[in-house]
């Protein structure tokens, strides 16, 4: 009865994963389609792109967008507020988060439940936009770079899930480091932050993409489209492009308009996915850790 049972089992668990790895496969092709038809637009010819909705490999390659995008200095210029906005957001958010998260998971931090709740509050309820501005502007970083990096420096759910993984490591690390000498910064710097490597790849990573898709801090507070990061400059090709009111002066678009539309969308999403592989054997991990500790 023991072998009937476990052959049935068996076969009931061959079925499940048949079914599991065939719905996640069409849910796998369902995210992947939509991109690999912004690729194929982006290298498609106009007549083509006219004649077909969807595009999956087109007929008459073409690389007019890209010589066309490539040819002004204009996304050059974009790309480089992007990723200098984002390599300088990213390390400076990591250092301050890192180091708030470690002294918040101290629990001889006088304050601490203080602190604690303000970070929690500040997740429900925010000063809203005009509050913000105010700040920014009252801070004079209205047209400077660093109105996009220091007002989101913090994040208080990536700071949480920080300071629970520090929570998770023995104290007994800590006393151990004092009993030879070693200073808390030292702890810090010596102990904690290479056993939090993981989990920081992971929230840098949090961190990259979400300074790389800054879009609503540079329309608030840049004035100057010279400073405009590459999403930006995609809102503005993609309107011009549409034949709407947009400002000329900063792109130009030709035909095929739809094609450049999908040539921005490549080029603005590429260093992520090129800078993604290097720290996805971190992130599951990462994730996990310190997620369920309170």
């Amino acid at each position: 009865m023991t072998q009937i049972s476990s052959k049935k089992h068996s076969i009931g668990d061959r079925i499940f994963t048949i079914v599991n790895n065939t719905l996640l496969a069409l849910i796998a092709l369902a995210c992947l389609l939509p991109f690999v038809n912004i690729i194929a637009s982006s290298f498609a010819s106009t007549q083509e792109i006219v004649e077909k909705r969807f595009i999956l490999f087109p007929t008459t390659f073409s690389l007019d967008a890209y010589k066309y995008i490539f040819s002004t200095p204009t996304i050059f210029r974009g790309l480089g507020v992007s990723i200098g906005t984002t390599v300088i957001g990213t390390i400076l958010s990591m250092i301050l988060t890192a180091a708030m998260a470690y002294g918040l998971s101290r629990r001889y931090l006088y304050g601490r439940n203080t602190i604690n709740f303000i970070v929690v509050f500040s997740m429900l309820f925010s000063g809203g936009m005009i509050p913000t501005f105010l700040v920014v502007k009252s801070a004079h970083l209205i047209d400077s770079y660093w109105s996009m990096i220091i007002p989101t420096a913090i994040n208080a759910f990536n700071l949480i899930i920080m300071r629970n993984f520090f929570q998770s490591l023995p104290d007994s690390l800590e006393e151990s480091a004092k009993i030879d000498g070693c200073t808390d910064l030292g702890v810090f710097l010596k102990i904690m932050l290479p056993l939090s490597l993981p989990s920081i790849a992971t929230i840098s990573l949090f961190y990259g993409v979400a300074y790389w898709n800054t879009y609503m801090s540079a329309i608030l507070y840049i004035n100057d489209y010279l400073k405009w990061p590459i999403q930006v400059l995609l809102r503005q090709i993609v309107i011009v492009s549409s034949g709407m009111q947009g400002d000329n002066s900063v792109v130009d678009i030709m035909p095929p308009a739809q094609a450049i539309k999908m040539a921005v969308i490549v080029v603005a999403t590429l260093p992520m996915l090129i800078a993604y592989p290097f720290v996805q054997r971190h992130f599951v991990k990462g994730a996990m850790l310190g997620s369920v500790k309170g």
